[in-house]
């Protein structure tokens, strides 16, 4: 019986660069928005 791995028998596959900056955008910008909500929420808090 031949035994693979799974690794071995998968085709690597390309991902376009302009796609990963879209799908990083896509998740960065709301985060850092939430992020700087929860600073001015945090600041008005010692003030």
């Amino acid at each position: 019986m031949e035994q693979r791995s799974i690794a071995s028998s998968a085709t690597p596959s390309t991902t376009s660069p302009v796609l990963l900056v879209i799908f990083w955008l896509y998740v960065g910008i709301p985060l850092v928005i939430g992020v700087w909500e929860t600073l001015l929420k945090a600041a008005a808090l010692f003030k």
